[in-house]
């Protein structure tokens, strides 16, 4: 055993049920003294098992303090992500975004601004603080396995705004119509 690329692989693939990974209900989120890899340190664009470690530290923190889940800064000290999921907060009908770079690029990620172009919903990718989180209308995070869930609260700032009446529980019914096949599509064959 040694720490090179190996020369040849093998794979296994098992599927199972599972429901949403972080349940239906809203979240009760804090942020982590755990930091998102700096992207010169590490592929942070790429799921790789190494990649876990990091966010796992993250979550297990975050639930042994009596969360939920994490909220992780990146290397200035900007909000980059959830320990797996990406982050949007609503502000004024706008919905804001970490920028690429120091967070995953998940496909649920780019599902959503899909969703809010076809709803005409303003989207911004910008560096978002914690004091930006904290006064946000609502938030929520998305992910494969997460799906899209609403934030209650983060570091014990509860959000006002009532779930149903945002963009992202508007956008979580697309959401779950698009993943559902419920909308209208084509196949082209």
């Amino acid at each position: 055993m040694h720490l090179t690329s190996a020369k040849d692989a093998r794979i296994m693939i098992a599927a199972w049920e599972w429901g949403p990974y972080l349940g239906q209900n809203l979240l009760r989120v804090c942020t982590s003294k755990v930091q998102r890899p700096h992207p010169k340190s590490f592929r942070i664009d790429a799921k790789v098992s190494g990649q876990y470690i990091n966010a796992i530290l993250a979550s297990s923190e975050a639930i042994q303090e009596g969360f939920d889940e994490a909220l992780m800064m990146d290397y200035d000290g900007f909000i980059a992500q959830a320990s797996s999921e990406n982050l949007f907060i609503e502000k004024d009908f706008t919905l804001y975004t970490p920028p690429l770079g120091n967070i995953f690029p998940g496909i649920t990620r780019q599902t959503v601004i899909d969703i809010c172009r076809d709803l005409n919903i303003d989207v911004r990718e910008k560096q978002l603080t914690i004091q930006d989180v904290y006064d946000a209308d609502s938030a929520f995070l998305c992910g494969t396995a997460a799906e899209i869930i609403g934030i209650k609260e983060v570091d014990n700032k509860v959000y006002e705004e009532e779930w149903e009446h945002t963009i992202g529980a508007s956008i979580q019914r697309k959401y779950k119509k698009l993943v559902l096949e419920e909308e209208n599509y084509e196949v082209i064959i």
